[in-house]
């Protein structure tokens, strides 16, 4: 029997409700899959600040690091909003990518064929979308030096970010791109600003470089960023797979996440170099955010947290067959009718998280009889 690792940081908000979702799947794979997992649990986010002064303490820090895969519900919420920016709950998923060197941040957006009325585009410009954005995920502006705020007197202040990215960091993440093309549509489009942005400019040269070194059999595009988040309403479809930076990810991903209908349907991985046996460190999460307003009551939606763990099933563990399995039962139950809130459409059946998650477990169990 296949044995895995798992670290689950539930977190904060809507975290701890869709997380128990994920775990009763878990077990159920290990019931009827032949799949052995060891899970273990930690803190993450503001309910670590509060139970250890920190949003990621040093020991969770190491769990996550021994773990095959990091299994990640949601971080933050009003309550933590007056700590000091480096410990804010998000920092503590920041140093959770930077540690375990997460550059790839993968996020689908599927349009399931149950779901194409959710959607606030015309159903024949978003039935069938199934894409992939693969942004990079620790270097960009987000993380480039010099940055911060200074003080230039006369009551005048600058603010100061620096987008730099190096050839390694461009050309490992294009990587994941064609790799991943390799096995869906065989399309890559690269986008970046290289009509106003050096960093931009070499992202193209060296993306470029790499197909033409590594990957002819892919076709590659590319594209200026404003372009795609422009197309992508118009004509998402033409897409299959998007690679781009930091910052123009961080907008295009959320972009097609809503070509779906809801944010509460995505899932996301966040990948790391493959080690000598083709291992990565891999941190699988929701795109949704700890939902305050509605923690507590029952009412989210877990499919994202569970297409999350099927997304560490086909990446992590190599278990496609599963990962296919939960994809159709999910399928299936909206197929069906059930409806968390932030889906609901008239003649559905409006359920709980518990209830959705009650209904998957029994679709799955009808799939392998």
């Amino acid at each position: 029997m296949a044995a895995y690792s798992l670290l689950m940081l539930p977190g904060d908000g809507i975290g701890p409700e869709v997380m128990r979702q994920v775990r009763r799947v878990i077990d159920w794979m290990a019931r009827r899959r032949d799949l052995e997992f060891t899970v273990s649990e930690g803190l993450v986010g503001g309910c670590a600040i509060d139970a250890y002064g920190v949003p990621l303490s040093d020991e969770t820090m190491a769990q996550a690091l021994a773990a095959d895969a990091v299994l990640l519900g949601a971080v933050g919420g009003p309550k933590w909003d007056g700590v000091s920016f480096d410990k804010r709950p998000e920092a503590g998923l920041l140093r959770l990518r930077k540690e375990m060197e997460l550059f790839a941040n993968l996020r689908p957006a599927v349009v399931f064929d149950a779901l194409v009325d959710a959607s606030t585009l015309k159903p024949e410009v978003v039935r069938g979308l199934d894409i992939m954005i693969v942004r990079e995920l620790t270097g960009g502006v987000y993380f480039g030096e010099p940055r911060g705020i200074e003080d230039l007197g006369n009551g005048i202040r600058r603010g100061v970010n620096t987008q730099v990215y190096t050839t390694p960091e461009i050309q490992r993440v294009a990587r994941v791109a064609f790799e991943l093309a390799r096995k869906r549509g065989n399309k890559v489009c690269s986008c970046e600003k290289r009509n106003v942005m050096e960093s931009g400019l070499l992202w193209n040269q060296d993306v470029t470089a790499l197909h033409a070194a590594e990957y002819k059999d892919v076709e590659l595009s590319h594209m200026l960023a404003d372009a795609a988040a422009m197309q992508l309403v118009r004509n998402p479809k033409q897409f299959d797979v998007i690679v781009t930076d930091n910052l123009f990810g961080d907008i295009l991903s959320d972009e097609a996440a809503m070509l779906t209908g809801s944010i509460g349907m995505l899932p996301s991985a966040s990948l790391g170099a493959a080690d000598a046996n083709g291992r990565r460190k891999a941190l699988y999460e929701p795109v949704h955010g700890s939902a305050p307003d509605i923690a507590g009551r029952d009412v989210a939606n877990p499919i994202a947290s569970l297409l999350s763990f099927g997304m560490a099933l086909r990446y992590s563990f190599d278990r496609s067959e599963e990962a296919d399995l939960l994809d159709k039962a999910v399928q299936n139950v909206l197929k069906g009718g059930m409806r968390t809130a932030d889906i609901m459409s008239p003649g559905m059946a409006r359920c709980s998280t518990s209830v959705m998650g009650d209904s998957i477990l029994r679709e799955l169990d009808k799939l392998v009889g």
